[in-house]
């Protein structure tokens, strides 16, 4: 089965039947449903409808349909505020962000998860390259094991974004047109599968399913890992981790090497400065790296591959006990982090994995 028609099966058999699990209040990535008080449809907004004909003849869609869901859209007042980047003087907190993600109840969800789909977990790994405990890991992070994968409607989330993304993010028109791209593909799915857009829920910024993969994710990296024929991320874990395994292999996931190493700082000769100009994407090599003053021992000497110094502020650094933490990122690490653009992300993902990974070996 080709992976057009699987897509179709998938969206007509999930969006039929899609519910979601109230997320715990702690887990602010996933409002409740009840956050999501929506404001008015789409219909009254005249440059919104006018994009419409556009928007149908780019992507191959009825042009009477895409008008009658896109007026039916409606803009989420608490989707802008959750969109937008935190305010300025706020300290980011490793330990903070860490203690939401690794704590007990996610771990022993996650060895309860591991137990019971080691099988698919397994062939993932052999089959992708990508450990076991990196998969959990995601899964964990995003959803809880499928108890919080988001209570807004996907519609409503995506056309917020793409029509009322905050002007005052420093990013705002790049990332209106990513939504507007990812409402179009939504469409595209749906109305291939045909399925009503208006039913399916997901996270405030569209993502959908227990590994939230937002509309271009399902087209692009969505795998029928079970072989039954059609694929579902939203019901069915195999397929949930056979395609997150993809996704990683399809943005270069080397098997074997290690996510990061430890990393010390030499005061004598330490550029700060050189070290993190760019940011998280692997630049340095070996030699560089430890030239600037990152100092590098035991199995990281025989690292062949380019390095980031990866910094996670633990808050205000003028308060005792505060300092940076550092790690020495791999390209693997920068792989995790095209799952969401961010180190802090992609940490928790690897001490998730980890902490379960040891967890169920005892």
């Amino acid at each position: 089965m080709t992976v057009l028609c699987a897509l179709r099966l998938a969206f007509a058999l999930a969006l039929a039947c899609a519910c979601c699990a109230s997320p715990a209040a702690a887990k602010q990535k996933h409002p409740t449903p009840a956050a999501a008080v929506a404001g008015p449809a789409y219909a009254r907004r005249a440059d919104v409808m006018a994009q419409v004909a556009d928007m149908a003849q780019r992507r191959g869609l009825n042009r009477r349909w895409v008008h009658k869901i896109i007026g039916q859209a409606r803009y989420i007042p608490s989707v802008v505020r959750l969109i937008a980047p935190p305010a300025r003087g706020v300290a980011k907190n490793w330990r903070a962000y860490r203690e939401r993600f690794v704590e007990p109840a996610r771990i022993q969800a996650g060895v309860s998860f591991w137990q019971e789909h080691a099988v698919a977990l397994e062939r993932a790994e052999k089959e992708y390259g990508v450990p076991a405990e990196i998969i959990v890991g995601i899964i964990g992070v995003e959803t809880f094991y499928g108890q919080q994968t988001g209570g807004y409607r996907v519609l409503d989330a995506l056309a917020t974004l793409a029509f009322d993304f905050p002007k005052t993010h420093p990013r705002a028109q790049e990332r209106s047109a990513y939504f507007k791209s990812e409402l179009e593909q939504f469409l595209v799915l749906n109305q291939r599968a045909g399925t009503d857009p208006r039913t399916q829920k997901g996270s405030y910024a569209g993502a959908m399913g227990l590994a939230q993969f937002m509309p271009s994710s399902w087209i692009h990296y969505a795998v029928d890992f079970d072989a039954d024929g059609r694929i579902d991320l939203i019901h069915n874990p195999d397929d949930v981790i056979g395609s997150v395994a993809n996704y990683f292999q399809s943005f270069h996931w080397q098997t074997g090497m290690p996510t990061y190493y430890p990393v010390r700082l030499d005061p004598a000769t330490l550029n700060l400065d050189a070290l993190l100009a760019p940011d998280i994407v692997p630049t340095f090599s070996l030699a560089s790296f430890q030239a600037n003053g990152a100092v590098l021992d035991g199995a990281a000497l025989r690292h062949t591959g380019p390095l980031a110094l990866i910094e996670l502020q633990n808050g205000d650094p003028a308060l005792d006990g505060n300092a940076p933490t550092f790690v020495a990122g791999t390209e693997n690490f920068y792989a995790i982090t095209r799952y969401n653009w961010s180190s802090y992300y992609a940490m928790a993902v690897i001490e998730l994995g980890q902490e379960i990974k040891a967890a169920r070996q005892r």
